[in-house]
This record gives C-alpha cells, sequence and structure tokens, in this order.
C-alpha cells in the first residue's frame, strides 16, 4: 500500500486558487457535519437530494435544480471525515504544479472541468442508479492526470506499508501515479454491474483522462494568448 506525503516539485506561482478549493470542501464538510449534528434528517436529506449528484434523478423536475447545479455542488461534498481527508492530501500535494503551469484562473476552469468530466463518465456507467455521488475525487483525478502528463519524472515521497513494515521512499511520479490509475481500472471492473455502490471509479478514471485532454487543451490556449 502507498501513501503520497509530498513531491519534490518546486512552484513558480502561490496556488491561490488550490487554496480556496481546499477552504471550500472543508467549509461544506462542516455545514454537512453541523445539518448532521442537528438531527434533522428530514434537512439533511435536502441537501443529499438537491446538490449531490443522482443519476436516476437527472433530466427530470426542473433543468437547472436537477441537472446543471449537482454537477458542480457534489464535487465539494463528502462522506466522511476520511473520504474528505484523503482528497485534500492528494489535492495539497499535486495541485499547486497544475495551477503554476496553466495560471489561477485557467486552472480553476480545468478543476471544474475535470469534476464534470468525472461525474458525466460514472453517470453513463451507472445510468438510473440512485446512489447519490459526491465527493472531490473526479476532479481531483484530472489533476492527477494532468500531473502524470507533464512531470512524470518528478519524485514522490510516499510511505510504504508491507504488513508490519513502514518506510518513506521516493518514486517517480509517473510510477506512483501510473500505479493509482491501474488500481481505478482493475477496481471499476470489478465492481461493474455491482448497482454502483461503494466508490466511483469510474468517476477516478473518466477525471484522469479528462485530466489529460483539458490539460492539453488549456495549455495550448495558454501559448497562443501569449505571443
Amino acid at each position: 500500500m502507498l501513501i503520497p506525503i509530498k513531491d519534490d516539485n518546486p512552484t513558480r506561482r502561490t496556488p491561490y486558487v488550490t487554496y480556496t478549493i481546499v477552504a471550500l470542501n472543508i467549509f461544506v464538510f462542516i455545514i454537512q457535519l453541523m445539518v448532521q449534528m442537528s438531527g434533522d434528517r428530514q434537512l439533511y436529506g435536502h441537501l443529499i437530494a438537491n446538490y449531490a449528484l443522482i443519476p436516476g434523478r437527472l433530466f427530470t423536475g426542473n433543468l437547472i435544480d436537477s441537472t446543471v447545479i449537482p454537477f458542480f455542488s457534489s464535487i465539494f461534498m463528502h462522506g466522511g471525515l476520511l473520504h474528505l481527508g484523503g482528497n485534500l492530501l492528494y489535492l495539497w500535494i499535486f495541485a499547486d504544479n497544475i495551477e503554476s503551469e496553466l495560471g489561477h484562473s485557467k486552472f480553476l476552469l480545468f478543476y471544474l472541468l475535470c469534476g464534470i468530466g468525472a461525474s458525466v463518465t460514472q453517470v453513463v456507467v451507472n445510468w438510473g442508479a440512485m446512489i447519490p455521488i459526491i465527493g472531490a475525487s473526479g476532479a481531483i483525478s484530472g489533476v492527477l492526470g494532468a500531473y502524470y502528463l507533464r512531470f512524470p519524472r518528478a519524485r514522490v515521497a510516499v510511505i510504504l506499508f508491507i504488513f508490519f513494515f513502514i518506510q518513506m521512499i521516493w518514486i517517480p511520479a509517473k510510477i506512483v501515479l501510473g500505479l493509482w490509475f491501474f488500481i481505478q481500472i482493475f477496481s471499476g471492473l470489478l465492481s461493474a454491474g455491482s448497482g454502483g455502490g461503494g466508490v466511483a471509479w469510474f468517476a477516478h478514471i473518466g477525471g484522469f483522462v479528462a485530466g489529460i485532454v483539458f490539460f492539453n487543451l488549456l495549455s495550448l490556449v495558454r501559448m497562443n494568448y501569449s505571443r
């Protein structure tokens, strides 16, 4: 088991957008906790029903409420502290370099596009499912895809767990992220036909691919604009 904790890749800009995304995820999670702790199940159910992405509810009712908003709001919601912490760890390690490459405004657009691409992939695979899809992992998977493309030789410090053996080692990003992507594909294939419960593996896969595509496209726009 590998858990990344940092990279050795310096940045040229302060990642203000990354910091803001981290803060927004924490803020939304606090709101979710407050609603849960209030004991008002109806209110919490309203929160999930209206702001989580539920494939089976798409294209029903109000077009904006049931179709557009959840594609954005769901990527800032999380199902628990470990879910939030794991996502923010990957975001914190890898997003600053991608923001530095694209610039602040284009990185924000990139992040949202990756989140939408990830969600669309999961919806297509689990069309009609009524299980809510929440979490930033699809958008963050896009960040990982861009990092894999742009910084394959950057070194990533990972904690290696083998039974009772724990060791920190440095591994090239292409190995860490390549292995991560392989696990998503393998797990996604195993989960196919299970009804869409548990981890949204195909959102991770779709987000990773979207990250490679959108990073290339936005990089070209940036280069053309600078002339």
